[in-house]
């Protein structure tokens, strides 16, 4: 297995965080191992429901410098997606992989952060001036832009990564995306998602104007 300067000891350690998400994965993500660049964690995202991502499939990765885990990954998404927390070229713009960040926190909590990021965007730092503009000024056309970009550029395919969970547990339907079990009463998450994580459109915009920061 090789890391791209990544120490042996951090090589196993998110070796092992990967197999733990492969064998209780969080709600529409999915991990693949890729023993010849570990220093670059590939993940898969659902569009989550409600949202104008809804129906898509985002591709994903977290580049681990040499000095990690005392400096955050560099988060990109490779699927293009029109957010105000993406850049066009991709770049995620997220305090959990800048100043928030905390060499023990594992990956597991800043996947499920950039999944948040998905449902409530936080347009006041947008790295995407025009996604942000939108999303507070005229939500009709973000959000007909961002299904747009959806549609046309994270339609799911034949490739998307498989979900090795034992069992149906956590299985996820590639096809909609729809969970097709709930989580066992003994798998317990590894990290709390941030309350209001689920908030609806209209609460969204209810309170675009105070959007909380990740």
């Amino acid at each position: 297995m090789t890391g791209a300067g990544l120490s042996p000891t951090i090589v196993n350690k998110v070796v092992k965080e990967l197999r733990d998400l492969q064998l209780k994965p969080e709600e529409g993500i999915r991990v693949e191992i890729q023993e010849d660049k570990l220093h670059e964690v590939q993940a898969e995202y659902d569009g989550p429901v409600g949202t104008p991502f809804e129906g898509g499939v985002f591709k994903m990765k977290l580049v681990l410098g040499s000095d990690f885990p005392n400096v955050p990954p560099k988060g990109y998404f490779l699927t293009k997606i029109f957010h105000p927390n993406v850049s066009k070229p991709g770049e995620i713009c997220v305090n959990v992989l800048k100043r928030d960040w905390k060499p023990d926190m594992g990956l597991r909590h800043v996947l499920v952060i950039v999944r948040c990021l998905l449902i409530e965007p936080f347009p006041e730092s947008a790295l995407n001036e025009e996604a942000g503009k939108l999303l507070l000024e005229n939500y009709a056309d973000y959000e007909k832009h961002a299904r747009l970009m959806t549609s046309i550029h994270a339609q799911p395919s034949k490739r998307s990564m498989p979900l090795t969970a034992a069992g149906g547990a956590n299985a996820v339907n590639h096809q909609d995306g729809s969970p097709e079990g709930k989580e066992g009463k003994d798998a317990e998450p590894a990290v709390k998602k941030p309350k209001g994580v689920e908030k609806s459109k209209a609460a969204l915009l209810k309170k675009k104007s105070s959007l909380r920061r990740l």
